[in-house]
């Protein structure tokens, strides 16, 4: 749990550079409103798993937790790969610099938004490590509900900006 949280403080970081970058060029935001409820559905799911594990009697169990392991960690990897690949454009914000290209390159290949089906396998994948299988349950049902919101305002930003 402290390497995924010190990853999300990474995350942040990085996020805060590359929206410095976008509008020092005349990147414009966009969803605003629903970013307030992404942080706390995030903050949420870390916070749920430890609660979950202590109020449920959680115990690790090797069949699931080693492959549910794998998962975070894979999924991880995928999330860097993605922002890797579009450098800083990537945002934890919806934040469009205008005139810029879509990237095309990477997981973009094959994927529009590579990165949301990332933080679907995490959020199934991190609680299933620690048997919090509620927390994944919560979680992924309540991001699919927010996930809808931000591909909306997310594709109608890119279209715009097209």
């Amino acid at each position: 749990m402290a390497a995924v949280v010190g990853e999300r403080m990474l995350e942040l970081v990085v996020a805060r550079r590359h929206a410095r970058w976008a509008a020092d060029r005349g990147g414009v935001e966009y969803g605003r409103g629903h970013y307030p409820v992404m942080v706390a559905l995030h903050v949420a799911l870390i916070a749920g798993i430890p609660a979950e594990v202590a109020l449920g009697h959680r115990e690790f169990v090797s069949a699931l937790g080693w492959p549910a392991l794998a998962g975070v960690v894979l999924a991880n990897a995928g999330r860097w790969w993605c922002v890797h690949c579009l450098g800083p454009q990537w945002n934890t914000r919806v934040i469009i610099v205008p005139g810029l290209p879509l990237v095309g390159r990477g997981p973009y290949r094959w994927l529009r938004h590579p990165n949301y089906a990332v933080v679907f396998t995490e959020g199934i994948a991190l609680p299933l490590v620690y048997g919090a299988w509620v927390t994944a349950l919560l979680f992924t049902s309540a991001n699919a509900a927010l996930m809808a919101v931000r591909l909306r305002v997310e594709n109608r930003a890119l279209a715009l900006a097209t």
